[in-house]
C-alpha cells in the first residue's frame, strides 16, 4: 500500500464505468472523500495529502473519480451530471464494497453531491465534511454558463470571462474532457432548499477559504 501513489480500481454503476481508490485501515472507521468539479480524486485528495493523512490516523480512505472526471466514463449529456445522480454513485459505490455507512467529505461541487447524498440516502451517512461550498449551497454560486462556453471555446486564448479562463486553463492542464466538463457545469447546478438542508441530522462540518470568492459564507 502507497498512500502517496494509491492504486485505483472500478466498478460499474447506472452503465458506466467508474474509477476509485480503497486505501488506508481496511477496519477503520471508512470515509469517502467526492472532488469537485473539473478535479479528479488524484487532484484534490491523493496530491494535498489527504488520502496518506487520513490513512495515517486509521480511516479506511475511499475516493471515486466522479463521473465526467479523472478515469472514470464521461457521458455527455448534462442530465447524466444532475447532483442526486451523482449522489447516487457515491451511494453505489458503498454497496459496491459493503459499507453500510461512511463519513463523507466533499469539495466544492462534492460538498452538493454529499448533500444529496444525506438527504437521500440518509442511513448510509455517518457525518459530513463540506468544504469550499457555503451559503452557495441554497443561493447559488453565480452565473455557470460562461465556464461552459469557456470549456468548449477553440482555445484558451478566445476565452476573456475571467472565471471561464480559470477552469478552461484548469481542464487543458489535467488534459480533461473538456465537453464532459461542459454538461457536467450545466447539469450538476441544482440547489438545495434550506428547508431541506435543516433535515440534516449528523454532524456537520463547513469550512470556506477567507478568500474563496465562490463558495459563500459557511453560517
Amino acid at each position: 500500500m502507497n498512500l502517496n501513489a494509491p492504486a485505483f480500481s472500478t466498478f460499474s454503476h447506472d452503465g458506466l464505468s467508474l474509477s476509485y481508490l480503497d486505501e488506508g485501515n481496511p477496519a477503520g472507521d471508512p470515509v469517502l472523500l467526492i472532488h469537485g468539479f473539473a478535479s479528479s480524486a488524484t487532484v484534490n485528495w491523493v496530491h494535498p495529502g489527504w488520502v496518506k493523512t487520513l490513512g495515517d490516523a486509521g480511516y479506511r480512505v475511499i475516493a471515486m473519480d466522479n463521473r465526467g472526471h479523472g478515469g472514470s466514463d464521461k457521458p455527455t449529456d448534462p442530465d447524466a451530471y444532475r447532483p442526486w445522480v451523482m449522489a447516487a454513485d457515491s451511494v453505489a459505490l458503498l454497496d459496491h464494497l459493503r459499507i453500510p455507512a461512511a463519513h463523507l467529505f466533499g469539495y466544492s461541487m462534492g460538498a452538493r453531491i454529499s448533500v444529496f447524498a444525506a438527504l437521500n440516502d440518509p442511513d448510509r451517512v455517518r457525518s459530513l465534511v463540506l468544504g469550499g461550498l457555503g451559503i452557495g449551497m441554497t443561493d447559488g454560486v453565480g452565473d455557470w454558463d460562461p465556464i461552459a462556453d469557456a470549456l468548449l471555446a477553440p482555445s484558451l486564448e478566445s476565452v476573456s470571462h475571467d472565471r471561464g479562463r480559470m477552469f478552461r486553463a484548469f481542464a487543458d492542464q489535467t488534459k480533461s474532457d473538456k465537453q464532459a466538463l461542459a454538461a457536467c457545469i450545466r447539469g450538476s447546478r441544482d440547489l438545495v432548499e434550506r428547508s431541506d438542508m435543516g433535515k440534516i441530522d449528523v454532524p456537520t462540518l463547513i469550512g470556506v477559504g477567507t478568500k474563496d470568492d465562490i463558495a459563500g459564507s459557511p453560517q
